[in-house]
């Protein structure tokens, strides 16, 4: 996933994390003499055919250069994090110690709305139109995404097809190859890398553009953004059951706005460097159950990147470890979300069978004895072992 916390440096919120290349051509060429100009200029008239040669794209990631750049720290980023971060153990000692309980559980539905908001809408619906929603499911995501505070859904949009289309190279906003500690939370306290901006102007958007509940909620996101991820959830524990505006402050709004993106930002980091590749051994993505539960079903993420298309972002089809599909067929079957999308097994074997690191495949665990998937020759061996010993 790609949520960015920030947005455009002239507009009401925190400066769009960017990285600029550094100009180094200046500082590191060295004069040359006309001697050596007249034979370079002869050589490559003789060597060199009448056109160009091109660059090399920066986005391939086998031939990207290894360029040096000059971070550029936003500052007021930072300093908003840091807030985050101390005022989210603030909100948590209060928590535990002041709070009402219902401030609490009230935190955790807020920050549920605005996890749907993120999975089942930025994310399945508009990034990968996995599935299809009628109007008033996508009004209701879109006040959801609000909530969870990740900028207004085109961006975000845009920020993860490019995430998609380039992962793990210059192009990619939280490129998995810079670390942990970037593809977490870093990428968004410097400035974007150049190819980032650039392969977001190129990327397709038609779909966003064309869709007025988008065009609505960016709009009107300089609003409704504080209203819902700031506003309302702290002014209902004080109206409602007399909270202190401060504990509610900090519970309700800062602890789980704070934890609600670090739940994100999992999906970006640690589901990028730890777990099994079973569908494509070839990319970072990885299979981790811990951020499947903690992000609403999203860390089964290399089967995400080798199928992103797919409503579930995962071959289960339980719930257990995603919330987001349970939301998704609950207003299926109320006729508000439709064409959900799906792999069949046999195209999930075809892509192992490719691609994927066989060895450490879930097919091939079972549940016990009588297990359909059982190893036959192993069924065989125990059975003969048994029959042979039975008289003992």
């Amino acid at each position: 996933m790609s949520p960015n916390l920030t947005g455009p440096a002239t507009g009401l919120f925190l400066a769009e994390a960017e990285l600029v290349k550094t100009e180094q051509a200046t500082t590191t060429a060295q004069p040359t003499t006309s001697a050596q100009a007249t034979a370079s200029a002869q050589a490559t008239a003789t060597a060199q055919p009448t056109t160009s040669a091109q660059p090399v794209a920066s986005t391939s990631p086998k031939t990207q250069k290894k360029d040096e750049y000059e971070w550029q720290i936003v500052w007021r980023n930072v300093l908003a994090f840091v807030y985050l971060h101390v005022g989210a153990l603030y909100g948590l000692y209060l928590a535990i110690t002041v709070a009402n309980a219902y401030t609490i559980f009230w935190g955790i539905f807020i920050a549920w709305l605005g996890g749907m908001g993120v999975t089942a809408g930025a994310h399945r619906l508009w990034s990968h139109r996995s599935y299809k929603a009628k109007w008033p499911l996508r009004v209701l995501l879109a006040l959801f995404q609000c909530m969870a505070f990740q900028n207004h859904l085109y961006e975000w949009v845009r920020d993860h097809r490019v995430h998609h289309k380039f992962t793990d190279t210059n192009a990619d906003p939280h490129n998995a190859k810079r670390g942990f500690f970037f593809s977490h939370m870093g990428w968004l306290m410097v400035r974007k890398h150049p190819d980032v901006a650039d392969k977001g102007k190129v990327v397709d958007m038609s779909d966003l553009e064309r869709d007025w509940v988008i065009r609505w909620q960016r709009a009107l996101y300089p609003v409704l953004m504080p209203l819902l991820c700031f506003a309302f959830p702290t002014w209902v524990p004080v109206a409602a059951w007399g909270e202190a505006p401060w504990v509610s402050w900090y519970v309700a709004g800062i602890l789980r706005y704070t934890l609600s993106l670090n739940g994100t930002w999992l999906v970006n980091s640690a589901a990028h460097i730890w777990g099994m590749k079973p569908y494509d051994k070839t990319i970072s993505a990885a299979e981790n159950l811990t951020v499947a539960c903690i992000a609403f079903g999203e860390g089964w993420h290399n089967y995400h990147h080798a199928f992103p298309w797919d409503y579930k972002t995962s071959e289960f089809h339980g719930y257990r470890t995603n919330v987001s599909k349970a939301f998704i067929d609950f207003f299926a079957k109320i006729g508000w979300a439709y064409d959900l999308k799906t792999v069949p097994q046999d195209l999930i074997r075809k892509r192992v069978a490719r691609t994927g690191d066989i060895t450490a495949h879930h097919e091939s665990d079972i549940w016990g004895w009588g297990d359909k998937d059982i190893d036959k020759d192993e069924e065989k061996m125990v059975m003969d072992f048994l029959k042979d010993h039975k008289e003992d």
